[in-house]
């Protein structure tokens, strides 16, 4: 029987996938999500529609889920093909707002529907990681807070509803993830991680405290809170498990990751089970480089003039002045005459939503990537950029290959430093001074983040023939979702998922470590089940 998974602040569903992914000896799913909620509209569309990819077996999803992914049929007409499976994507996936705002579901509502996913299931999953740009060091640090305050800010409070599920429905496991900042974030009165650690513990007095006494009575005992990278150092008087608070934070580059993604993620297993759960088995690094190889190579478009391939070669050739080689140190400038020698025309121009290619593939675990049957890429389209951004883009890309790193403003030559009004402080205090930032052919990607919707200066492709930012589908690699993931909406709402979402290759890795965990629970279950004697055998 495949484990039922409860995922809310769900997004596009990269813990999900992860969980979904892992199959038994007859390619059945070992997870199935029950429900997931999610109230951002394009996130919730992506949502539907892997939901109703996961209708099928893995690898037995029909043409038309193709067909949609190439362009040739509607989201819509997709639905009305295949009504039933349609249908029940559409129950298990829930467009809604946790919280205590104005658009908000009522808390009964939202017990009713994991009642009702749940079809009287006692052991399950909880997935889960509460709006987390209020813990962000970077979010604070331009909010220039130090602080934070839940009244002005609700998303301080969204784990509380994380919470109130734990303690109402008491799940068998719960994984809670969120920003690393979370570690140092702090409100009037305590620090927020201690305070969570310790909700998290009891969720039954947390709820309380919150909201009063429950209509009915509470019955979940708690949960001890594992590390997924550090076995337990010791356990306090109470049986819980003691680690620092350090060794909570997963840094994905040490797991398989091509990213340097630095998140907390806490297994929290219910504390009437003895059980000590498997940690992540550290693996060697990822670069970049393995997972775009295999993807068409694209130009960037043109934002300021007419988008066409002679201007696009004008543009880059427009480096070549005198006046601004002569202030980049030799060596970069050998570079960018050896890349320009060797600037051609990408065959597939700024790409597509969907890019028609038979050679796709990925240096790194192409089983995970690539599935044959798309024929082609999807999400694979760059953006416009303006000319001197184009200049310093290529500029930067040269500088690392010499280098080894993404040139700071300081580094850049005073011609292609940006028309800033803070520029001069980035150079002085160092403050945002990596803003154009290159990633490393051979080294794990930077973190991407939803600010890559915003602008592509932070998400640099390292190939300076190419010379633009990364696609949709690109920094989708990096996040380790599959080829096959279709990102719905327009491309601002396509990056924001992306950057959004958990690694799902990650969390595939998170999943192995939960299910034996979930076996070792059904082995607890069984050796508790009383032995029938012989005479009440013949009674019955």
């Amino acid at each position: 029987m495949a484990i039922p998974v409860v995922d809310i602040f769900a997004g596009p569903g990269g813990l999900g996938e992860g969980f979904t992914s892992i199959v038994d000896n007859d390619n059945a799913r070992k997870f199935k999500i029950a429900l997931s909620i999610e109230k951002e509209f394009y996130a919730h569309q992506t949502l539907t529609l892997r939901s109703f990819y996961r209708q099928f077996d893995l690898g037995d999803a029909p043409s038309d889920y193709y067909r949609l992914l190439r362009g040739e049929i509607t989201l819509d007409e997709l639905y009305e093909r295949w009504p039933v499976q349609a249908q029940k994507a559409k129950n298990d996936a829930w467009l809604a707002e946790l919280g205590d705002g104005e658009n908000s579901v009522l808390p009964e509502d939202v017990d009713i529907r994991i009642t009702e996913a749940l079809q009287g299931e006692e052991d399950w999953l909880l997935l889960g990681g509460p709006p987390c740009q209020a813990y962000s060091v970077v979010g604070r640090s331009r909010r220039q807070e130090t602080i934070l305050d839940g009244e002005k800010d609700e998303r301080v409070e969204l784990y509380k509803q994380y919470l109130r599920i734990l303690a109402v429905h008491n799940p068998s496991i719960f994984i809670m993830e969120n920003v690393k900042g979370l570690l140092s974030a702090e409100t009037e009165d305590s620090p927020v991680f201690a305070r969570i650690l310790e909700d998290l513990k009891n969720p039954v007095a947390a709820y309380q405290l919150d909201y009063g006494e429950a209509d009915g009575e509470l019955t979940c005992p708690g949960y001890h809170i594992f590390s997924l990278t550090s076995m337990p150092m010791s356990y306090d008087i109470q049986g819980n498990p003691v680690n620092k608070h350090k060794d909570y934070v997963i840094k994905s580059e040490d797991f398989g990751i091509p990213q340097t993604r630095h998140r907390v993620i806490l297994l929290g297993i219910r504390k009437h089970y003895e059980i000590t759960p498997n940690i992540l088995q550290p693996e060697d690094e990822i670069p970049i480089s393995r997972v775009l190889t295999g993807l068409p190579r694209l130009r960037s478009g043109l934002s300021k003039i007419k988008n066409i391939n002679e201007n696009w070669l004008n543009v880059i050739m427009g480096i070549t002045d005198s006046t601004l080689l002569s202030q980049i140190e030799d060596t970069v400038v050998v570079e960018i005459t050896r890349q320009l020698n060797r600037l051609r025309l990408p065959q597939k121009g700024i790409g597509l939503n969907y890019i028609k290619y038979r050679n796709v593939n990925s240096e790194y675990s192409p089983d995970w990537f690539i599935d044959n049957r798309i024929g082609g890429v999807c999400n694979h389209q760059s953006r416009g950029h303006m000319e001197s951004d184009l200049h310093r883009y290529f500029f930067a890309s040269c500088f690392a290959r010499v280098n080894m790193r993404s040139p700071k403003l300081e580094d850049f030559p005073e011609l292609l430093l940006p028309n800033h009004k803070n520029v001069q402080e980035g150079i002085d205090k160092k403050k945002f001074a990596d803003r154009f930032r290159v990633q490393l052919i051979s080294k794990p990607s930077k973190t991407i983040t939803s600010h890559i919707s915003k602008d592509g200066h932070y998400y640099i492709h390292p190939d300076p023939t190419q010379c633009r930012s990364l696609t949709v589908r690109e920094a989708a690699r990096v996040q380790t979702f599959p080829d096959n993931y279709f990102f719905c909406g327009p491309r601002t709402a396509q990056f924001i998922q992306v950057g959004n979402a958990v690694p799902p290759l990650l969390a595939n890795n998170i999943a192995t470590i939960v299910h034996d965990v979930f076996n070792q629970i059904r082995e607890q279950g069984q050796e508790e089940e009383p032995e029938i004697q012989l005479d009440e055998f013949r009674a019955t």
